[in-house]
């Protein structure tokens, strides 16, 4: 049985991972924009995905920055509880990196191709480790699709692990990780302190794909549309102030301040405002689109962005045998309708 305590009227316990691409919910909670609309959001910072997924579950948390998988994912309660949850808001595409360590460079290694080859050199000596934040994620499908484009296969020719994000890059400095798919500052970081080097990025692998999004029961947008379409529409705010070129300096100082992310700002910087350097002397990677907050109508959860996700469950064997999808979830979990909704009430300043 499930936990149902009742919150605090009118409080919505908002988590957040301290990653970049939290920048939305940090926005919103600075600029004052979830108080324009009356809403009283308690941010609660957390550390790692399964946490986030199970407080969801156990309504320890009323909304949560997520994977965008994880909505599907505990709806078909893979790994978990099977509650119906729902996305009405993406906060971001893009902003994942799939970094490789150094001792892989200096062995030869430059793609997928040559890590393949390193692979094939070295298979009688070790197996080598790949981290992913959660097991049902957007990393596990581009690492996965990026692994594949080499040749190299995901269950066999490598070992892939689930660490929280914070702790991926303490694991390849260690040694005990070879690389890992993440979002930043991780990427960053491992190339400003020459542990390793930026191999591909998202918005390359799949342009246009969902990174995190606004996750919440749909027990919770049925019992408080106006506050769950409210927090939608401040956020959609804050996404579009992200993506104001003359507005990222400051965004670096905000996410940088201890009760956010807590990190140098000089590992913010590149993602934000560029260039991004992606290690061993290469030519810097254009930012335009390495992380999208609000352009392109990156937030709209639509169906077909839904899809991407699940065909990706299904074709990396990420899914139960047997297990049948039902024929809608791609709606019930992107649920594009609430954003047109939200956006048709709160898109402007209350």
């Amino acid at each position: 049985m499930v936990a149902d305590p009742v919150p605090p009227a009118g409080r919505i316990r908002l988590g957040f991972i301290p990653l970049t691409d939290a920048a939305p919910i940090l926005v919103a909670d600075a600029q004052g924009f979830f108080r324009r609309r009356g809403l009283e959001v308690q941010l609660s910072r957390e550390v790692g995905w399964a946490t986030v997924r199970d407080k969801i579950i156990y309504r320890e948390l009323d909304a949560a920055h997520a994977v965008a998988p994880m909505a599907a994912a505990i709806t078909l309660g893979l790994g978990c509880l099977a509650i119906p949850c729902l996305s009405a808001y993406v906060l971001n595409a893009h902003g994942n990196a799939i970094t490789l360590s150094t001792a892989l460079w200096k062995r030869g290694v430059r793609d997928a191709v040559t890590l393949r080859d390193e692979i094939q050199r070295t298979r009688h000596e070790r197996t080598l480790v790949l981290g992913v934040v959660f097991a049902h994620s957007a990393q596990q499908i581009l690492l996965r699709d990026w692994l594949r484009g080499g040749q190299i296969n995901p269950d066999k020719d490598v070992r892939i692990v689930v660490v929280p994000p914070a702790q991926l890059h303490r694991n390849l400095a260690a040694g005990t990780i070879d690389g890992y798919c993440v979002g930043e500052p991780y990427n960053t970081q491992a190339v400003r302190e020459k542990t390793g080097w930026i191999a591909a990025i998202s918005a390359d692998l799949a342009p246009g794909h969902p990174e995190k999004a606004l996750l919440v029961r749909e027990d919770f947008a049925a019992t408080r549309p106006e506050e769950h379409l409210a927090l939608v529409g401040a956020l959609q705010e804050a996404a579009i102030l992200c993506d104001d070129p003359a507005f990222r300096p400051e965004l670096v100082r905000l996410l940088a301040r201890p009760e956010y992310l807590d990190v140098p700002a000089r590992l913010l910087t590149p993602a934000l405002l560029g260039p991004i350097d992606p290690g061993m002397g290469r030519e810097p990677l254009a930012t335009t689109s390495y992380i999208r907050f609000s352009q392109a109508e990156a937030n709209v959860p639509t169906p077909l962005r839904a899809q991407w996700i699940i065909d990706g469950f299904a074709r990396h064997g990420l899914l139960p045998k047997g297990l049948v999808i039902p024929p809608d979830l791609a709606r019930r979990t992107f649920r594009s309708d609430l954003f047109s909704q939200a956006r048709a009430r709160h898109s402007a300043p209350a």
